[in-house]
């Protein structure tokens, strides 16, 4: 019975929680020969997100090498990421040189802050990195008025797509709300939004994040309104949909909840989702946006 077709719930099972030296924000997942590369990023003194990775081993995921700090430096005064550098996705082309997708934080006066996406561009197999440009190779502007956050790219071919949260709106309580679009691309760097709402908002929520996406089944984390930062109920949680035709259709229940107690006991957030011989791989943050650190759950492909 094929996984993306049976009408059976399978469950994922929760393996406890790999990384927690320190803040450790947003899951990126580079898969080699007998580890798993782990991106994400922590936050200096200043609160500023800086980029970091962890190399965990296939046979245990709980033993990892010691973290170390990405070459990817925060932008000058007045640059797209001077506030913070945020790896979203990655991904490797043919000749083994790999794109760190990424989001560079910002900050406002009107709002608090504001996300546009960079990429840094490894040529020896994602040992050193060196940004492509000065500024972001996706921005706001009059096909994206808002902001963009979490992306997931996929190249096949010579066809680039990017699905990717939207922020368009923020509440009076200068909360953001965001949903996931699609923008396409020829060359992974020059990004044209469609302006296609791929998971849209439903009642009571606030916003959509980290959409992931293996044939016709996708994961992403959702949250309430205002009150996610604090309230349990209102946190990031993990839900599917299901493609359909050309129509993603959303189940109605949590794929992935807290747990009753300990690091993900308040919330689970931004998954990244591999696939590994017979099963699936989630690995998401826990409580706090990532200040537990990172664990993984697993579940089996039938």
């Amino acid at each position: 019975m094929d996984w993306l077709t049976s009408k059976e719930k399978i469950m994922w099972t929760k393996q406890g929680n790999i990384f927690n030296e320190h803040h450790a924000q947003l899951p990126v997942v580079d898969v080699y020969s007998n580890t798993y590369k782990i991106y994400y990023s922590t936050r200096n003194k200043n609160g500023c997100s800086i980029p970091m990775s962890i190399s965990v081993f296939k046979d245990n995921l709980k033993q990892y090498l010691h973290p170390i700090e990405i070459n990817i430096p925060l932008g000058k005064p007045g640059m797209f990421d001077h506030y913070g550098v945020m790896p979203t996705d990655i991904v490797t082309l043919e000749d083994k040189t790999k794109y760190l997708y990424y989001i560079g934080w910002s900050l406002r006066k009107d709002v608090p802050f504001h996300n546009t996406l960079g990429l840094a561009i490894s040529k020896d197999n994602g040992i050193n990195w060196e940004k492509m440009s000065d500024g972001p190779i996706f921005n706001s502007s009059y096909l994206e008025p808002g902001f963009v956050g979490t992306a997931k790219i996929f190249k096949e071919n010579n066809k680039w797509t990017m699905y990717y949260l939207s922020c368009r709106e923020w509440t009076e309580n200068l909360e953001p709300t965001y949903d996931i679009k699609l923008a396409t691309s020829i060359n992974g760097i020059d990004w044209i939004p469609t302006n296609k709402i791929i998971i849209p908002l439903e009642e009571n929520e606030g916003g959509i994040a980290s959409f992931q996406k293996i044939n016709n089944k996708a994961w992403f984390s959702v949250r309430g309104k205002v009150y996610y930062r604090s309230n349990p109920k209102e946190s990031y949680k993990i839900k599917t949909a299901t493609l359909i035709g050309d129509k993603w259709i959303r189940d109605k229940n949590v794929d992935l909840d807290v747990s009753q107690e300990g690091w993900d006991s308040e919330m689970v957030a931004y998954p990244y989702i591999i696939k590994e011989n017979n099963n699936l791989i989630m690995f998401y943050n826990g409580n706090n946006f990532g200040k537990t650190g990172i664990g993984y759950a697993t579940q089996p492909i039938r």
